[in-house]
Order: structure tokens, then C-alpha cells, then sequence
């Protein structure tokens, strides 16, 4: 690679990304990827730009495998690598189950903020200190992590709330790690082909938009309050209520939810809740939101779900959310639906509606799709699994080189954690049982009057403006033509020329019939009629014209090639 030719590089010598760049490199060699920064020219800058870098591995890491060592060293690069590592955790359509094992294993593992170093932003944020607030506020963090750590409080009239307050100075540490990762990844794009399937691009342009997101505590929420209006006649989902006179983009006040963790089936049976109840609850409401609202909690772990009295469930910690359009909750519902009754034909098409403008061999998707399919014919309902059949289709996309649009990826990691949390409070938990009426109804739905009225306005409203401008546009057309000066163009000369070549095509074909006919005839007189020799000359005066007609088509064809 030509160093001298990449813009990119020449960003990388600012003061302010070259001290970051080189503490990056360093840990990728550590963890055996020293061959990524020389293929992309990293190394040969910074030794330009300061010591050379040590290029040997660590020999405590040479016995680990690839997945084990880049989650390493994505640990050791801190929350924004941690962050993006869970990410990646999600993209089962790129990455191989060992690879998804690995990042899902990251962590957010940092150390609390001293509360000295909150307070001033704190108090700023407020207007006033806590203690002034609050009834009582705790300064020891209830939970830590790597945008900002959570603190306990009570309001005047007793209600318990919690403090979720966003680290000083961390969005330009952020933006900093951002920007050499969008740099890194277009080198990794352009200059090394194995990765370039991974669309490392478009994995950190997804990664900044979801991280920035989660730095606005108040846009957490307004996606809480989002879905709390989407439940307002469920009185067994809730999320915490919102405190907006203290909530701003690095401070939010929610309700505390004194509520059991999901995992712990053991306190749920002591408290005389019903686990199966629940589990069946939560699945209804995750696939609400998916497949009807288009909005849903996109990180859906143990760690974000409780339960309350009267099996109610509880869901916190809104900063990643998923958004999918009408059109996609169309193509997703299609797609389940196809998995659940077998239908390779309806996988297939879905399929091929997201692999978009990719080149596909439809005639290979189409068969390995329904060799997949084959392969749960029979299964009784209640022995479907669910995630084993969206790994199935993840495979395949991998196998044809296509991706999930980004909008799709974390929906499928939604509902992999929900099926696997549904069944740690029930054993017999198939989510495919509380998926399918859901389903059918969707689609009835979909079919019925309302929603045909509903897309027949759409539609009439889209081009509204147009029909409105089509009688103006008639009446200026009538007028011109009154006038005489209506005009339409026509290349004569291309006309003949078309004229003629259709003309030789058809006598082409013409001659071409005849000549077939006339084989086609010799073959039957002679396989059906007695070798007299009237029959055998007849045979012969045919053949001999067939063979004359075959000379003139090819000479024709041979001359037509030569004219330009």
C-alpha cells in the first residue's frame, strides 16, 4: 500500500489522534493483529511519526483463538471498544457463532466516578445540590457504567427515584475514539478483502449513531415515555415514570422499580408469582413492540427485566432502542410466519427483498432455503426452535454473502434473548406457540378493510397533488394541439433501419422454419413408409432443399454480423 496516496492517513497525524492511534496499535499487536496494521499502512505512519512500534505478540496470547483474543484486546481498549464489541455481539449475519460468543461476553467493567468529580455537573444540571432536591440522596453509585453511573434518591412525599448521571467529559473522549474508528475501518474496507465483507463501515457508522444516542440521557427518556403510551391500557407491562423537571441530555430521574430481577426464579416462586404467567406476558409485549409499535427495546437482558406484584413486568434502561418501519414489520411478520409453517417460497422472497441490489443466485438461495426447510418438515409445533431457525437463516445469508439490513439485526438479537429468558422461567417456554396467533392476527389484519382503506388514502395522498394538476395539465396539452403546435419527434432514419432489421429477422426465421420442417418430414417418411423409390427420391429432393435453406441462413447471418 502507498502511504503518500491515503487522505485518510494524513488525518491520522493530528496531535490530538496520532497519542490514541499509537495506544491502539499497540494493543492490537499485543493480541496478535500486528498483520492489520501493516496491510492498511498504520505501522509505517507511526513509525514515522515517533518510536517503532514493537511488533512482537505477547506469548501468554499465542494459544488463544482469534474470537478470544479481539474481545481481549476490545476490553482493554475501554467502554468505547467495549461498547462496540457489543455491537458486534448482534451481527449474527456476519459473524460465526464463536465470534458472537466472544462479544457477548463483553462487559461494561469500569471504575465508579468519585462523587467530588460529579457534583459540579451534577448541581449545574439541577440548579441547586441533591441534598436540596431530594428527602435524601446517596452518593455511594447503585450501578455502574461506561457512559455514566445511577444513584439512589427520595422525593419529598417518599417516592424512590433514581439519579442516572452521565460521566464528565466523556462525549469528546467518545468522539475522539470514533473518529480514528471511522478512519480505521475505510482503510480496513479499501485494503484488506477478508474484512471488507465484515462492512466494517457501515458496522461503526451503526455503532456512532447508537452510541450517541445512549450519551443523551433525555432521549432514553423519551423512548420510555414512547412505549409507556404504546401500554397504556396494559395494566401488567410498565416501565418507570419519568421525572422531566430533572431530566436534561446528561441527567435523567426515573422511578427506582423495586422489583425482582427476571433470573431469579427463586425469589418469583417465594413471592407467590407465577413464572410461566410472566414469561408469557414478556413475550407478548417484546413482540408487540416489534411487529406492531415498529419501536422496542433493543437490549433486552436479564439485567433490564423485573417483575412485580400481580406478575407484572417491568422493563428499564431504554438508551437502545429499535426502530422498524411499516414496510419492515410487513417483511419480518411474512418471514416468521414462513419459518413457522414451513414455507420455503415465502422465506425465499423475504429474503430477496433484503438482499436488495446484491448480486444473489436466487437458484442456490432458493434451493438451500428449502433443503432448510425440509429439514423441520414434520416437527410437531410445541419442538420448533425458534433461534435455531433464525441461526439457520443467518447461515445462509453468510453462505450467499448478503447482510441483514441494520434495522433487522437487532430485532433478531431481541428475540434470541427473549427465548432464552422465557425459558429459564419456564422450562416448556416455546416462543414460537406465543408468536404464532400473534401472527396470524397481524397478517388478517394486514389483509382486512381497514388496513386496505388505510393504504388506498396513502396512497391517494402521495399523489394527490399530482391528480390535482392533471386536468391543468390536459387542458394546456388540448390547447397546444388546437394551436398546431403540437410536435412529436421521430428519427426516421433509425425507423427504416429497425424496419429492416426486423424484416431479415423474420425471413431468417421464415427459412429456418421451413428448413425444420423439411428434416423434421424426411425423418417420419422414412421411419414410417416402405424404402420404395419414389419415397427415397421425394426424401432426397427434400433434404437437398433443406440443406440449401440451411447455406442461405448461415451466409445471412454471417453477412449481417459483418455490416456495422
Amino acid at each position: 500500500m502507498d502511504n503518500n496516496t491515503s487522505p485518510l492517513l494524513d488525518g491520522f497525524s493530528l496531535l490530538k489522534d496520532i497519542g490514541r492511534l499509537r495506544s491502539i496499535a499497540q494493543v492490537m499487536i499485543r493480541y496478535g493483529f500486528a498483520d492489520l496494521l501493516q496491510r492498511t499502512g498504520i505501522t509505517s505512519l507511526l513509525n514515522r511519526a515517533g518510536d517503532p512500534l514493537d511488533l512482537e505478540e505477547a506469548e501468554e496470547n499465542q494459544q488463544l483463538t482469534a474470537p478470544q483474543r479481539a474481545r481481549l484486546a476490545l476490553q482493554e481498549l475501554g467502554p468505547t471498544f467495549i461498547k462496540l464489541g457489543q455491537i458486534l455481539a448482534t451481527r449474527v449475519d456476519l459473524f460465526e457463532p464463536p465470534w458472537i460468543t466472544e462479544f457477548e461476553r463483553l462487559q461494561d467493567q469500569v471504575q465508579p466516578v468519585d462523587f467530588a468529580l460529579l457534583r459540579p455537573q451534577l448541581e449545574a444540571d439541577l440548579g441547586a445540590s441533591p441534598e436540596s432536591q431530594f428527602a435524601w440522596f446517596d452518593s455511594t453509585p447503585l450501578a455502574t457504567a461506561s457512559i455514566g453511573q445511577v444513584h439512589r434518591a427520595r422525593l419529598e412525599d417518599g417516592r424512590e427515584v433514581i439519579l442516572k448521571i452521565r460521566r464528565p467529559n466523556i462525549r469528546p473522549q467518545i468522539e475522539a475514539d470514533l473518529r480514528l474508528l471511522s478512519r480505521l475501518a475505510q482503510l480496513a474496507e479499501n485494503h484488506i478483502a477478508w474484512i471488507a465483507r465484515f462492512q466494517p463501515v457501515e458496522l461503526v457508522r451503526q455503532f456512532a449513531s447508537s452510541l450517541r444516542q445512549e450519551l443523551d440521557l433525555a432521549a432514553e427518556c423519551r423512548s420510555a415515555q414512547r412505549v409507556a403510551e404504546n401500554f397504556s391500557g396494559d395494566p401488567h407491562f410498565r416501565v418507570p415514570e419519568v421525572y422531566w423537571q430533572w431530566t436534561c441530555e446528561r441527567l435523567n430521574v426515573q422511578e427506582f422499580v423495586d422489583g425482582i430481577p427476571a433470573r431469579n426464579i427463586s425469589a418469583i416462586e417465594a413471592a407467590g408469582l407465577d413464572s410461566r404467567v410472566i414469561a408469557s406476558r414478556g413475550t407478548q409485549a417484546i413482540l408487540k413492540m416489534i411487529l406492531e409499535d415498529g419501536f422496542f427495546h433493543a437490549d433486552p437482558h436479564a439485567g433490564n427485566l423485573f417483575v412485580m406484584p400481580e406478575n407484572t413486568f417491568v422493563m428499564i434502561d431504554w438508551g437502545m432502542v429499535g426502530r422498524l418501519s411499516e414496510a419492515r414489520r410487513q417483511q419480518v411478520i411474512k418471514l416468521l410466519l414462513g419459518l413457522v409453517e414451513r414455507n420455503a417460497t415465502s422465506t425465499t422472497n423475504v429474503l430477496l427483498e433484503w438482499a436488495g441490489d446484491t448480486p444473489v443466485n436466487e437458484t442456490a438461495l432458493t434451493e438451500e432455503v428449502e433443503a432448510f426447510i425440509q429439514r423441520y418438515h414434520g416437527v410437531p409445533l410445541k419442538q420448533l426452535n425458534l433461534i435455531a431457525l433464525l441461526g439457520d437463516v443467518t447461515r445462509i445469508l453468510r453462505n450467499h454473502q448478503l447482510t441483514l439490513p441494520t434495522d433487522l439485526v437487532l430485532v433478531i438479537k431481541a428475540i434470541s434473548t427473549l427465548e432464552g429468558l422465557g425459558r429459564q422461567l419456564n422450562p416448556d417456554y416455546q416462543i414460537v406457540e406465543e408468536a404464532e396467533p400473534l401472527l396470524r392476527r397481524l397478517i388478517m389484519r394486514q389483509l382486512g378493510p381497514q388496513a386496505l382503506i388505510r393504504k388506498g388514502w396513502a396512497l391517494l395522498g402521495e399523489n394527490f397533488e399530482a391528480l390535482l394538476q392533471l386536468p391543468n395539465e390536459l387542458q394546456q396539452l388540448t390547447q397546444t394541439a388546437r394551436r398546431g403546435q403540437l410536435r412529436m419527434g421521430f428519427d426516421l432514419a433509425q425507423l427504416e433501419k429497425l424496419a429492416k432489421q426486423i424484416s431479415s429477422a423474420g425471413n431468417r426465421i421464415s427459412v429456418g422454419l421451413i428448413t425444420s420442417a423439411c428434416i423434421l418430414g424426411c425423418a417420419i417418411i422414412v421411419a414410417n413408409q416402405p424404402a420404395t423409390a419414389n419415397f427415397a427420391n421425394f426424401a432426397n429432393l427434400a433434404l437437398g432443399g433443406a440443406g440449401l435453406g440451411s447455406l442461405w441462413l448461415v451466409l445471412a447471418i454471417w453477412r449481417s454480423s459483418r455490416k456495422p
